[in-house]
């Protein structure tokens, strides 16, 4: 699912290929998913954004989408390298758009490379591990092992999307699942589900620039969304969205709602930089 008037590209990094697309011109809004999803998350965001004056890019994940799964590693640490990496070859600053483990990985790099990040919009974000029993652990690790990890994601992601959900919702599911059992992404998308988030919540103490947290109301991710929301501004500052009839994919399920608002804090995030 291409935005409007954009190409497929590549950007070769350390131990394989990113696959991302730009469009528009102004300044740069680079969008990041989570795991198991790909740029395609930002079908709805991304043409608003270009056509509010944005030069807008979408990428996938080390091992997602069409990225390669040629690489060794697939945590935020070299999530977040490629995506440094892709900033510097588009010409940053940027606003970064970082949707669940996509807002982790902002995180770090906001923190690393304050110099490329003008922005932070954390959707849905996972910056902290939760808490979750030793039994738990184990049965999810079962349940995320490569031969179950597509049937795993398909099961789970209706509950993602509680609430207003997308027009194009099973169409969208099939894609994505048919994405995670292209050869070699079944194993890399197991690989990226059991990544640890520490080292973004250490990192937060170290980022200092603009921030919207958008959260939605129903986020099964989160015992309680609005305190997790209010958990991040207090270390980071910032604004809270919160947005109803919308889970863990706010943007794609609200985009009524979350384009305007992000169209907004953009304006005054960019002209900041």
């Amino acid at each position: 699912m291409a935005m409007d008037e954009s190409t497929l590209l590549t950007l070769s990094v350390d131990g394989g290929t990113l696959a991302y697309e730009v469009a528009g011109s102004g300044p740069l809004v680079l969008c990041i998913p989570g795991m198991g999803d790909t740029r395609a998350s930002y079908r709805f965001l991304a043409p608003v954004l270009t056509e509010a004056g944005y030069r807008v890019a979408v990428v996938d994940l080390r091992g997602h989408g069409d990225s390669s799964t040629s690489f060794t590693r697939y945590d935020n640490e070299a999530n977040a390298a490629d995506v440094e990496a892709l900033i510097e070859h588009l010409g940053g600053p940027a606003v970064i758009i970082g949707n669940s483990m996509g807002a982790a990985i902002s995180v770090l790099v906001a923190a690393a490379r304050p110099e490329l990040v003008a922005g932070l919009v954390l959707v849905g974000p996972f910056v902290r591990n939760g808490k979750v029993s030793p039994v738990m652990k184990a049965l999810m690790a079962l349940a995320l092992a490569r031969p179950f990890v597509a049937a795993t994601w398909r099961s789970y992601y209706p509950s993602l999307n509680k609430g207003r959900i997308p027009a194009d919702f099973e169409q969208y599911r099939a894609t994505i699942t048919a994405a995670i059992t292209a050869p070699g992404h079944a194993a890399a998308v197991s690989r990226t589900m059991k990544t640890d988030h520490g080292s973004a919540q250490s990192a937060l103490d170290r980022v200092h620039t603009p921030v919207l947290v958008v959260m939605g109301e129903l986020d099964p991710d989160f015992a309680s969304p609005r305190g997790e929301a209010e958990w991040i501004v207090e270390r980071l500052g910032g604004q809270i969205l919160m947005v109803a009839e919308a889970a863990h994919y706010p943007h794609s399920q609200r985009p009524d709602l979350v384009a305007p608002a992000i169209a907004s804090f953009l304006s005054t995030t960019t002209k900041h930089a």
